[in-house]
């Protein structure tokens, strides 16, 4: 799920992220960008990766560890809450 007071803004196909709460900036890939526009309703990891199957080309297995490590990132710089942490 979201948390923080991220403001965010497309640019082409990415997302470019800023938390003045935290002086924070993030740029975000094309699926990146997608990722987080999925989590403006909250989701489980389950549902994020069905969602991203469908929108992408990809494996499931690689999507859930590539999802699994983005999310990770994300929680690390207050992004996102991954509550209940997501399980390997």
């Amino acid at each position: 799920m979201r948390q923080g007071d991220w403001l965010s803004a497309r640019i082409d196909n990415e997302l470019v992220m800023m938390s003045p709460e935290h002086g924070r900036y993030l740029n975000l890939s094309e699926v990146g960008a997608e990722i987080w526009e999925i989590l403006a309703e909250p989701r489980t990891l389950d549902g994020l990766v069905e969602e991203l199957v469908g929108r992408f080309e990809v494996d499931e297995e690689v999507c859930r560890a590539e999802t699994l490590a983005f999310l990770s990132e994300l929680a690390r710089v207050d992004a996102v809450s991954l509550d209940p942490p997501p399980e390997r």
